[in-house]
């Protein structure tokens, strides 16, 4: 570790993370090269950089109209996810925490169902999306809430609303007409594909409106490994710090599900992957954030090309990758 003074303020860089995120950066650069030259047509390397430079190639329009929106919108979407996943697993002390399991998700996938399967505006779904995923996490909450947010209490809470309101959005695309409940069904899968700047701009407002909190969080996660008790000796206010990570963490999965949909395991796996690369106790933020990014990317490019020209959501690579990675947590947990 270093310790480096900023006028009063002092403040301890782990070299291992910094030098792991900078390896996250150039794997992450390559992975957007990559996801942007792949394809048919196939763009080379080179071309795509000089597309992106502005020096003018005959694939500007595949390169900036096409595949550059989608690509970025997945650096956007797995650092919010990878964040988001970091700060409810450091919350709820539980690598299996996450927005897919606690509820925030199928908050989401209800009232976007409901938007979609009534024959609400385009325009109407993703602020349905949001608000769903918010009032989730209310409920998660408050169920978690009554004896000082306790980590097994939260897990709980938010796998009891997630299995409710699985069940409810399954009635809802039951009832409805059948192209209705098809289109609900490709939402709740999440892709990328037909989205690009405008649900970017979304979320990298979102992230850039909450550096604030999350630098604070970057703070505070550092006590919270700590016994209650411990902590108040510390002058620290234990079920406001939970309180305020965990809402910061609802709010970041619930803005990325409303606007690509439910892609699911991202902010399970990737704050595990990058807690195991620092060889830190608990996720950390930065690299949580990157390692979600590259994932992302990589599962969208997977699904673009692997039954080309036939697309797979990014939501369905994540998802198998997602299984055998729990299967390997209970392997584990169980040896």
């Amino acid at each position: 570790m270093t310790l480096l003074r900023v006028g009063g303020l002092a403040l301890v860089v782990r070299r291992r993370a910094v030098l792991v995120s900078l390896v996250l950066l150039v794997l992450l650069a390559a992975a957007l090269v990559l996801a942007v030259s792949l394809g048919r047509p196939y763009v080379a390397p080179g071309d795509v950089l000089r597309s992106l430079s502005g020096a003018g190639t005959p694939y500007d329009v595949v390169v900036q109209r096409l595949r550059l929106p989608r690509a970025v919108l997945g650096v956007a979407v797995g650092v919010l996810f990878g964040v988001a996943g970091a700060l409810i697993q450091s919350v709820a002390r539980n690598s299996l925490a996450s927005p897919d399991v606690i509820g925030i998700t199928q908050g989401a996938g209800l009232a976007a169902t409901v938007a979609l399967t009534t024959g609400a505006a385009a325009a109407v779904i993703a602020p349905a999306a949001l608000a769903g995923g918010l009032l989730a996490a209310a409920a998660v909450l408050a169920l978690g809430a009554r004896h000082g947010l306790a980590a097994q209490r939260f897990v709980l809470a938010g796998v009891a609303v997630a299995i409710a309101l699985r069940a409810l959005t399954e009635i809802v695309m039951l009832s409805a007409e059948p192209i209705d409940g098809q289109r609900a069904h490709i939402w709740l899968v999440g892709t990328l594909a037909g989205r690009g700047w405008t649900e970017t701009l979304w979320l990298t407002g979102t992230l850039v409106a909450l550096l604030p909190v999350l630098f604070w969080a970057g703070w505070a996660l550092r006590t919270s490994a700590l016994d209650d008790d411990t902590a108040r000796g510390l002058g620290v206010r234990p079920v406001a710090r939970r309180v305020g990570l965990a809402a910061a963490g609802v709010l970041l999965a619930a803005m990325v599900t409303a606007q690509v949909g439910a892609v699911d395991f991202v902010a399970l796996v990737a704050p595990q992957v990058a807690r195991r690369l620092v060889c830190a106790e608990r996720p950390p933020l930065v690299a949580a954030g990157l390692t979600g990014a590259l994932l992302v990317v990589l599962a969208d490019l997977v699904g673009r090309l692997l039954f080309a020209p036939t697309q797979l959501p990014a939501g369905v690579v994540t998802a198998a990758i997602g299984g055998p990675y729990l299967l390997f947590l209970l392997v584990r947990r169980k040896s």
